[in-house]
């Protein structure tokens, strides 16, 4: 009873299914794509983290996805690549082993799920509510929703992988590339109609509530943009929702192709494939859909290649580049003489400006003007001063409040001051 025993603690893993003259080929496959996961999405993570231009909600969560899919594919890949040269007879796993790679292929999918839900909503308040979009994704909103995605995951895949443990086995033959929650209760001869239940529930939930998150907010945005008549904001806001989508389509579809394959046993090779794929597709979309085609980040990888080639770029021009490369909006010279706006705000004093005003008549007419004369006695919270305005000598009433001279500007001359004051 106790060799019984110790034999089912011990299980039997398929893994990949190749034969001995394809298993380099694949071996030099899986491993290229493996360490392309893990340079790419440790890379992303590390350039977000140094750059602090891209420290906004929107890169903090695509570490959070980067992050995920570096844990998934360490989870699943290297193991496979282990028993790529070992024959299928040998290839021995135990139990409690088994049951954590479960735990974290499971895992790994439920939270991209969830990212993908709170990206959809990041992506929302930016383009329906900007004005308010800092006040709401602040980092502390970032942080609490990153920190409830990966509760809500760990607790819905514990409980899922805790039904299938407490059951007893009778087999120990693992008939998939790689341990799952089907293929822990199939080891099973119990009676396994509660984790069909609450594995069907717990996928249908998840698949729904973003599916249902990702199209009602997609569809607000599309609404917007075709009310918005600014050419140069609905492109951005494609650009950005366009990754989104990719991403989430590739991770739904594959999905949905491993829960409706295990439920067809002649159909076993196709979901094997399907279930490798997911794990390692998707990881490695995921760094070249938000790595490359996203231009903030695509032009601080383009500068930081830059500045590895000695010689060509200086360090001042490196710096300038690197902040140059946060604005998106086109930079236009507008000669000094036209920049009415610029030479406004470059006036220490008011004074200064040259208005084209009659300053002597202006003078007098605020000696014959009531309402002035009422606001010497009343103040009105101004702090009101005769000042030397202008290089004609005259002495007009001003407001210092500020620190700077603004003259007290009467009914009678409002009209002209607007039409040759700038509007700055």
């Amino acid at each position: 009873m106790e060799n019984q025993t110790l034999d089912l603690d011990v299980l039997i893993v398929e893994g990949l299914k190749v034969t001995p003259q394809s298993s380099v080929p694949a071996f030099i496959l899986l491993l290229l794509i493996y360490i392309f996961i893990m340079v790419s999405n440790i890379g992303l993570v590390v350039l977000i983290s140094t750059e602090r231009s891209l420290h906004q909600p929107m890169y903090l969560l695509f570490c959070n996805m980067s992050i995920n899919d570096v844990f998934g594919a360490s989870a699943i890949i290297p193991r496979i690549l282990s028993d790529v040269f070992i024959p299928m007879s040998q290839r021995f796993m135990s139990y409690d082993e088994c049951a954590l790679q479960a735990f974290c292929a499971h895992f790994h999918v439920c939270i991209a799920h969830t990212v993908l839900i709170i990206m959809a909503f990041d992506r929302y308040v930016a383009i329906c509510n900007p004005l308010r979009y800092a006040a709401i994704m602040t980092h502390r909103m970032v942080l609490g929703l990153s920190v409830w995605a990966w509760s809500i995951s760990f607790l819905l895949v514990g409980i899922l992988i805790g039904l299938s443990v407490r059951l007893s086995r009778c087999r120990r033959v693992i008939l998939n590339p790689f341990c799952d929650n089907a293929s822990l209760f199939k080891l099973s001869c119990e009676n396994v109609l509660i984790n069909h239940v609450y594995g069907l529930g717990t996928a249908i939930l998840i698949l729904a509530s973003s599916l249902c998150s990702v199209m009602l907010t997609y569809m607000r945005i599309a609404m917007v943009c075709l009310r918005s008549k600014n050419q140069a904001l609905n492109s951005k806001a494609l650009q950005t929702c366009a990754t989104h989508l990719a991403a989430y389509a590739i991770l739904l579809f594959s999905g949905c192709i491993i829960i409706t394959l295990h439920r067809f046993p002649h159909l076993s090779d196709h979901r094997k494939l399907a279930s490798i794929l997911l794990n390692m597709v998707s990881p490695a979309m995921n760094a070249i859909i938000y790595g490359l085609q996203i231009k903030a980040v695509r032009e601080k990888i383009i500068i930081i290649f830059k500045r590895a080639t000695p010689g060509k770029v200086k360090a001042r021009q490196q710096r300038q580049l690197s902040y140059i490369s946060e604005f998106t909006t086109d930079i236009k010279h507008v000669a000094g003489k036209s920049n009415l706006v610029a030479d406004c705000l470059s006036r220490v004093v008011i004074g200064a400006v040259q208005l084209g005003l009659d300053y002597t008549r202006m003078a007098v007419d605020h000696v014959a003007d009531s309402g002035i004369q009422a606001l010497k006695v009343e103040g009105v919270g101004l702090r009101l001063e005769d000042v030397v305005f202008g290089d004609v000598g005259v002495t007009l009433l001003c407001d210092v409040s500020t620190g700077l001279s603004q003259p007290v500007v009467s009914a009678s001359w409002r009209r002209s001051a607007r039409t040759v004051t700038p509007r700055c």
